[in-house]
């Protein structure tokens, strides 16, 4: 299938001749007893190379094939390399170090992507593009080619909440035959070895800024005699779980921020004595869980910082504004005054509430009068340890980020 954008000779640089020895493109397949389709793939992506004049390369990432898949791989011309680390995105990753291509696609071995048509892959990676991206929605899923969940929900829910999360260009965040350039690999710096890996490279591609496009393929049904290595609701649960830790303003932040909102609303409503809105009293029972909103809504907020310092140190992420902000500005001291002068309040207000009860003889309490006292103060000791513990956290977190510079000369906001 032809790109649907056309691209004159003159837009396209001319691909390097065999005299000069240099390989344009590496094609990329992992492989986990996949001896039914491995050769069929293998064929059509020499043929691509062949028909297409584009000196290139066919490596085969085995995971450990029990099958003979290696020696098929080598029969049929192609390099294997052994990846001892089991999971899709390790084998993509051992293949990808080992190619010797300026351009990299990548695609499954199971004979569901067509191979034999990658010139518009190659195209666009010639015109300057990091990332292009298949899209099987455009290209054309043939019948029992995809179940039906993750045609209808699985693919588009997880795309959508990339495209929002991340403002991710790609329309099919999942399809498994890309293209992008060596240069590009390493700038993105891929960690993870399992299903996550495809995530991993759009939204490091999208962050950091690169050239994403897409272009329309076809998806057909595999040639297995077994069931996929992919589980549609667990790999699909991984995927936005993983979505969340690259986007932790979305999942703590701003929840984080409504609850603290809220709860000081409430706080603010109903210390002075008890509200009665439109019938309804609101007392000492509402002002407990106002309390709760504020602390949990403080968790998200510091849990924000602590997921993107870990995303950071991990590789996962580039340190953006929000970690060189909290992790290389905010001092440990700062934490330790902050928590605390909460703990001191709490405290004030909890010897407040001791000399109230000493006054009634250690006897019985109107809970109406006593709790707005002391919840406030429970409240500013939790809030005082926690940010203790936060700071503490920060300040082992920045021992990590100093070690780990951002290569890549750009950074993400949260």
């Amino acid at each position: 299938m032809s790109s649907s954008v056309a691209v004159s000779p003159a837009d396209t640089p001319a691909p390097p001749s065999a005299a000069d020895g240099e390989v344009e493109l590496t094609i990329i397949m992992p492989c986990l007893n996949e001896a039914l389709t491995l050769e069929t793939c293998i064929r059509k992506a020499q043929g691509f190379l062949e028909r297409s004049g584009v000196r290139g390369e066919v490596v085969i990432g085995d995971n450990g094939s029990t099958d003979g898949s290696q020696e098929i791989a080598r029969r049929c011309g192609a390099r294997v390399i052994d990846v001892p680390v089991r999971g899709y995105g390790a084998a993509l990753y051992g293949a990808t170090l080992a190619a010797r291509g300026k351009y990299v696609i990548m695609g499954d071995s199971d004979d569901s992507y067509d191979f034999s048509d990658l010139m518009p892959f190659v195209e666009k990676l010639r015109q300057g593009h990091d990332l292009v991206m298949g899209n099987r929605f455009k290209g054309g899923i043939k019948p029992g080619a995809m179940p039906w969940k993750n045609k209808y929900i699985g693919n588009p829910v997880l795309t959508t909440i990339g495209r929002v999360l991340f403002s991710c260009p790609a329309s099919d965040f999942h399809c498994g035959l890309r293209g992008f350039s060596a240069v590009a690999f390493r700038k993105m710096d891929l960690v993870t070895s399992g299903m996550e890996y495809a995530s991993e490279m759009v939204i490091k591609a999208t962050l950091l800024h690169l050239k994403v496009t897409e272009v329309p393929t076809t998806l057909s049904p595999d040639g297995r005699d077994r069931p996929p290595h992919l589980r549609p609701w667990r790999d699909g649960w991984r995927h936005l779980r993983f979505m969340g830790l690259y986007s932790p303003k979305w999942l703590f932040f701003y929840p984080g921020v409504l609850l603290m909102l809220l709860g000081v609303v409430g706080l603010i409503t109903l210390l002075p004595g008890p509200r009665t809105v439109g019938g309804v009293t609101f007392d000492v029972n509402t002002l407990l869980y106002a309390a709760a909103a504020v602390l949990v809504g403080f968790q998200g907020v510091a849990f924000t910082v602590l997921a993107k310092g870990f995303a950071v140190t991990q590789g996962l992420l580039p340190s953006g504004k929000l970690v060189q902000t909290a992790v290389g500005t905010v001092r440990t001291e700062f934490g330790i005054f902050a928590g605390l002068g909460l703990m001191l309040a709490g405290l004030v207000g909890s010897v407040v509430a001791f000399a109230g009860w000493g006054a009634e003889s250690f006897g019985q309490l109107d809970p109406a009068r006593s709790l707005r006292t002391v919840i406030p103060s429970v409240l500013g000791l939790v809030l005082g340890g926690q940010t203790l513990l936060t700071g503490f956290m920060l300040d082992v977190m920045r021992l990590h980020l100093r070690t780990r510079p951002n290569t890549s000369g750009t950074g993400s906001g949260v």
